[in-house]
């Protein structure tokens, strides 16, 4: 039995391509901890798992935000980033990505410090850290391009959504 979160399902089928979009927001250390575990079982993703340059990363304030908007009832921080175009993404990573990751980090910081939420993120940034490492491995792509391409060539496309039913 595998529990999927990041992953689309069709890793499974064998040699087909699969592809984490430009609308997704990835969690690297979940995203790491979940392809290490299929990579265990077998099921090696490296090569036929493309993720967007456009998808969003959770950072790890994202996270310490969440908790504190949950205490004062407020909304995804990662999606807020997101549209207000102020998020960091996964093709961020091969540009000056210490700087994009702390300006991020001091903007999610002020509005903490705002709250007046307490927190310590330390061993949550190393993993994230790790867990960007490891997104390195994999095919970084324009998404919306390769998806093109495939629909050009004919090929089957199918998209499969996340958040299960309802929510």
């Amino acid at each position: 039995k595998y529990v999927l979160r990041s992953i689309p399902s069709g890793i499974f089928q064998g040699d087909k391509v699969n592809v984490i979009g430009n609308g997704v927001v990835l969690d690297p250390i979940l995203f790491k901890e979940e392809a290490e575990a299929l990579a265990r079982s077998g099921h090696d993703l490296t090569e036929r798992l493309y993720i967007s340059k456009k998808a969003h990363l959770i950072l790890p304030t994202h996270r310490v935000l969440d908790a504190a908007f949950e205490a004062a009832k407020g909304i995804g921080p990662t999606y807020t980033d997101k549209i207000s175009r102020n998020g960091v993404r996964v093709g961020d990573i091969f540009l000056d990505f210490k700087k994009i990751y702390e300006v991020a980090k001091a903007r999610h910081e002020n509005i903490l410090e705002s709250l007046g939420y307490n927190y310590d993120i330390d061993e949550l940034e190393r993993q994230w850290f790790e867990g960007i490492e490891y997104l390195k491995k994999f095919r970084i792509i324009d998404s919306e391009h390769e998806i093109n391409r495939f629909l050009a060539e004919d090929k089957a496309i199918l998209a499969e959504g996340a958040q299960g039913t309802l929510l």
